[in-house]
């Protein structure tokens, strides 16, 4: 009799638990929501709007110094990158696209110590696994990327501001990761070894390099042509989502390319990007490869996925198939595929909620644990 009645009680508590976990959730996109204009507001580079934006002066004033003093630490992130970040994140952040992002998924089970283990190759890489964590009602275990580890703590201070129960949810950590149920982990190849052997027990995801590739077919405008340049050079390049590879057609111009890729010519001002430059230059003309140089970006013609920092890639198709087959080939290393008939030209790092990193549903997989 004991044992009937405890199962009905569960059976009577879990509808109950459902309601309260959806409480929380809209409690919690709200507090989102809210760290979204801050987010924007940084991002835009505005000043102090007021008590109205959910955060004091000081308090605006400390997250500024914070963007500002980056490239201190990081010498790839400067203020202009770590604010395109926080503004195409805080574009994110709004309260129909937050509802609708989760509306899929069913949250009801006992919170779960998720370690989440960030990269650092572009600002704040890893805020999407923290927000999945945090909305679906799970504690967030972060272990943060040497390079980036002031902005996500900084930017969690504002969003406990907002709500409160949210500091027991969020935790920082710099030594061994313990007490854990779950891992989200993104790295290297390399990277993935060490992801197996620790955490290959527990539920995960393992991510590992990825890169990007643009298809042009001839007939792109210059509009397009120049706002490949985005997906080329924003964040110098450093990100997954950035093409590095480019499929042409056979005999297609490519001074077309070059051409419409000048008004990005500056990146090669930036100290670290420029000895990136010169290092391969340097390395493939001693090898007596034949090169294509606009003098600030590097042409490669190569059947290879992944270039070197400030190359790219190019290869010639005589048939779209050709191209087909790559992509199919060599599908668990491309993150994004831009052009006509693929993400539009420009909008490569510019990836909405739903927009997976390696086309794993993150929510999904929250979801699943037990």
């Amino acid at each position: 009799m004991f044992c009937k009645n405890k199962i009905r009680l569960k059976t009577r508590l879990k509808p109950l638990r459902t309601y309260f976990c959806l409480v929380k959730q809209i409690e919690i996109i709200h507090a989102f929501v809210q760290l979204g204009n801050v987010m924007q507001n940084l991002g835009k580079n505005l000043s102090w709007q007021g008590f109205d934006l959910g955060c004091t002066e000081e308090e605006y004033l400390e997250l500024q110094r914070v963007i500002n003093k980056q490239i201190h630490y990081n010498g790839w992130f400067t203020k202009e990158n770590v604010q395109l970040s926080l503004l195409n994140l805080g574009e994110q952040l709004h309260q129909e696209a937050l509802s609708k992002f989760v509306a899929p998924y069913n949250f009801s089970n006992e919170p779960k110590r998720v370690a989440i283990i960030m990269a650092g190759n572009i600002p704040l890489v890893g805020f999407h696994d923290f927000l999945c964590v945090l909305i679906s009602g799970n504690v967030a275990l972060c272990k943060l990327s040497s390079n980036d580890s002031m902005l996500l703590p900084a930017l969690s201070k504002i969003l406990v501001n907002f709500l409160p129960e949210l500091a027991s949810r969020i935790e920082f950590s710099t030594g061994k990761l313990t007490n854990i149920e779950a891992v989200i982990a993104t790295g290297s190849d390399n990277s993935l070894k060490f992801f197996n052997q620790y955490f290959g027990h527990l539920p995960h995801i393992f991510r590992k390099n990825r890169t990007s590739v643009a298809v042009i077919d001839g007939s792109e405008s210059d509009e397009e042509l120049n706002a490949l340049g985005k997906d080329i050079f924003t964040y110098y390049g450093l990100g997954c989502r950035n093409v590095s590879h480019l499929f042409v057609p056979q005999h297609f111009e490519l001074d077309k390319i070059f051409k419409n890729l000048l008004s990005y010519g500056d990146i090669i001002h930036h100290n670290k990007y420029a000895n990136n430059y010169d290092y391969n230059k340097a390395v493939y003309l001693l090898n007596k490869e034949n090169l294509l140089d606009n003098n600030f970006v590097l042409l490669r013609k190569s059947d290879q996925l992944f270039s070197p920092l400030a190359m790219v890639h190019y290869q010639e198709y005589k048939d779209v198939k050709e191209v087909e087959n790559y992509l199919k080939e060599h599908q668990d290393q491309i993150q994004v595929v831009v052009g006509k008939h693929y993400t539009p030209f420009g909008s490569a790092q510019c990836p909405t909620l739903t927009d997976f990193a390696d086309g794993v549903d993150t929510m999904q997989f929250l979801q699943g644990l037990n």
